[in-house]
Parts: structure tokens; C-alpha cells; sequence
């Protein structure tokens, strides 16, 4: 398929329980200087729907997480989330009331990362309420209410005096899960959940996102986990070259690909393990 076209999702093939569209992204460019990373991405994504991303190492999947929530200004293009719309302006001239809608943007969008990212000298608690009491102005109380509903959630409420020096770092990334859905997130991000944990840790994390994907959260994921894709996703999308290849159900993508750079992928990842 050519880089510049990029295959439907048909309407009649999303599950039934899917909601409105959260996630919009259209016609997204990302130039890193002369390098052209994303060419014209269009991506929807639904209430509800748990999108995996697969690819190769540059085909743009952790450059598309970042501009939605814009970590990175998208060249051209729109990012829509939960009704929150920006347009792309890499000359940085905006007014201040789309600035505000990106601030918006990121309260709506939650972003998880490969390394983390908890405060180390904030007690797992404390990383949890943080936000919600400094940013969204939650009083503390019942910031901390939800802290523990969502730590219980994710097996960390032993934990939530602990620092994250004495935290696995199994541990580390589902206290990041916690930390993120404390802020009510419409849908979660994830950049590589995995791949700093040790082999024996990973378990521990893909069986939380499992959980919250069977359960309706909206999730879009940046994974090598093939397994972990084929068991959570509603939806997998295989990006090559800054667009989207291909996408369909797990079973149709990752079992029988019609694209042959899909065909190519799946044959080197299964290779591997």
C-alpha cells in the first residue's frame, strides 16, 4: 500500500459497546527538521475502544501519542479530544485561548511512560493527589479518597506511604497508572508501558491495563506485546513509514494481515521470541 493511503475502519465493524468518538486526529504531519515522521495520520478513537499501536522502531507510533497531547506540536493537522479541538501551529502563533485549550487537552488525555516519571520524593500517595489538588483544585480529602480506590485498583494501597525508591518497578508503573486515572482522565496513553520493567515484573502491569481495557476504559497504546494486544484490544493499528498501514480487529490484523509490510512485522516480532 502506498504511505499515502491510509485504510478505513468501517463503522459496522466497531463493537457494539463503543460510545462517541474521544480521539480525533486529522491529517497529522510531524517534521522533525528534513525528517518527515508522520505523514498525514487520521485516527479515531472511541469511548470505551482499546486501541493498540504496533510497528517498527520509527514508524511514528510514540511521535502520534505525543501529539495528541501535545508534547509535540504537530506540523500540520487537527487533534480533537473529548470535544476539545487544536489545530497544528508550529510557528507558536496561537492565541492564548487555544493555549488553554491544550492545557484542557492534557487533563482529558492522560499520558503513562516507559521510565514512570513519579515524584521521588513524594510518597505514592502524595504522587497520586498532587495533581488533582494543585491543577483541578480537589480538596484533599477527597483527593485522597480516590487515590485509594484507584491504588486498591491497581494492588499498590499497602503501598501508599512508600517512596518509589523501595518500589518495584513493576510497582513504579502501576503506581504511574493510579497516578493517572486520579485525574479522570476521557482516555489513557501509554508509551511503551513495558519496556523498562524486568521479564518477571511485566506480568504484574499488562494484568491492570487487561483489567481497565475489559472494563470500558478508553486506552491507546504503544505496545510490542503481541499476546498482551491480541487479549485487550478492540482494535490494532500498524503504523510503517508515518502512516497507518493497517488496522482492524486483533484477529484480522495480527492473525491474518492483508498488507504485506504487516505480514513482514509479525513474521520478524514472532521470530524473535
Amino acid at each position: 500500500m502506498s504511505t499515502d493511503q491510509q485504510p478505513t475502519y468501517p463503522l459496522a465493524t466497531m463493537p457494539a459497546h463503543l460510545g462517541e468518538v474521544i480521539v480525533r486526529a486529522k491529517g497529522v504531519h510531524k517534521f522533525f527538521g528534513d525528517l518527515h515522521v508522520l505523514r498525514g495520520v487520521d485516527l479515531d478513537v472511541w469511548q470505551a475502544e482499546a486501541v493498540m499501536i504496533i510497528g517498527r522502531s520509527g514508524s511514528g507510533k510514540t511521535t502520534l501519542l505525543r501529539c495528541i497531547n501535545f508534547l509535540e506540536e504537530p506540523t500540520l493537522g487537527t487533534i480533537e479530544v473529548d470535544g476539545v479541538r487544536v489545530e497544528a501551529d508550529p510557528l507558536g502563533r496561537r492565541p492564548r485561548s487555544h493555549r488553554e485549550h491544550i492545557r484542557d487537552i492534557r487533563l482529558r488525555a492522560g499520558m503513562l511512560f516507559q521510565d514512570f516519571n513519579l515524584f521521588p520524593h513524594m510518597s505514592v500517595l502524595q504522587n497520586c493527589i498532587e495533581a488533582p489538588t494543585r491543577v483541578k483544585g480537589v480538596a484533599r480529602d477527597e483527593a485522597v479518597v480516590t487515590a485509594e480506590k484507584y491504588l486498591d485498583k491497581v494492588g499498590l494501597l499497602e503501598k501508599r506511604d512508600e517512596y518509589p525508591a523501595r518500589l518495584s518497578s513493576g510497582q513504579k508503573q502501576r503506581a504511574a497508572i493510579a497516578r493517572a486515572m486520579c485525574m479522570g482522565p476521557k482516555v489513557l496513553m501509554f508509551d511503551e508501558p513495558t519496556s523498562a520493567l524486568d521479564p518477571e515484573l511485566i506480568g504484574e502491569v499488562l494484568k491492570v491495563m487487561e483489567e481497565l481495557a475489559h472494563e470500558g476504559t478508553t486506552m491507546i497504546v504503544v505496545t510490542h506485546e503481541m499476546h498482551f494486544a491480541r487479549e485487550a484490544a478492540d482494535r490494532v493499528v500498524f503504523m510503517d513509514g508515518g502512516v497507518i498501514a493497517e488496522q482492524g480487529p486483533p484477529e484480522q490484523v495480527l492473525d491474518d494481515p492483508r498488507e504485506e509490510s504487516t505480514k513482514q512485522f509479525l513474521r520478524r516480532v514472532l521470530a524473535a521470541r
